[in-house]
């Protein structure tokens, strides 16, 4: 392998493990273990080679992709289909419903259920297509007008009408905070999704693990420490 492609992988660890001492330091302070959290590698706008070298290290088998399209070009009929079976994907961007079968198609986890109508049509493919599909429902953790999720006060609503849908495995809660929120903000928001993790999926023993999934690259390290076991990261760990 040239110098160069063994210099880029050699960086690509180090951020993964500099993301990962990090996210242990964080747990450290909240008194939690940090085994309990695992990365989401964000891989939408990495480079493939650098997707690759990350899973073929044995360092990501989790990535997300915000594009139905987008992904099934990488990872169904395009340059990392060779390596999918190594990585749960999963769909985190917004999901419109004439996207619904091609995400069912292409993706392990979908973690945006936001309305029962998506809900309903994901499930209505997942039943076509034979599989039962983990989902997670999308909170609105901030007031943009753009950003999709349904509110904390209407979760549990939501969340007991998707449990009704046959084909349909609500596993957990995803959220993402205000951009360029100060730290107090942050802190508050994702307490407020911790709280209502907890209340709607207490965790049995020998069940199948749910997930809270919150922070990104700039406030990983807060969720963490706020009770979050799944963070997406992209930028930072392909920078």
């Amino acid at each position: 392998m040239p110098t160069a492609e063994l210099t880029r992988k050699g960086a690509l660890l180090s951020n993964f493990q500099n993301i990962n001492t990090r996210i242990a330091a964080a747990c450290a302070r909240a008194g939690r273990p940090a085994a309990s959290v695992a990365v989401l590698a964000v891989t939408k706008y990495a480079a493939v080679e650098d997707v690759k070298d990350l899973i073929e290290a044995g360092a990501v088998k989790i990535a997300g992709e915000n594009k139905v399209q987008d992904a099934r070009a990488k990872w169904v009929t395009g340059p990392l289909a060779p390596l999918r079976n190594k990585v749960t994907l999963h769909f985190i961007g917004h999901l419109q419903t004439n996207k619904a079968k091609a995400a069912v198609e292409t993706f392990d986890w979908i973690d945006c259920i936001d309305t029962l109508k998506i809900a309903a049509e994901v499930n209505r493919h997942a039943a076509a297509a034979g599989r039962t599909v983990p989902v997670m429902l999308q909170l609105k953790l901030n007031s943009s007008p753009t950003q999709s999720g349904v509110t904390p006060d209407q979760a549990a609503e939501l969340l007991d009408a998707v449990r009704q849908l046959k084909n349909l495995e609500p596993r957990g809660y995803m959220g993402i905070a205000p951009a360029d929120a100060a730290p107090e903000t942050l802190k508050a928001v994702f307490a407020q999704a911790k709280q209502i993790f907890d209340r709607d999926f207490p965790q049995a023993p020998g069940a199948p693990m749910n997930y809270l999934s919150l922070g990104m690259s700039g406030d990983y390290e807060l969720a963490a420490e706020a009770g979050s076991t799944l963070p997406r990261v992209g930028s930072s760990l392909f920078a």
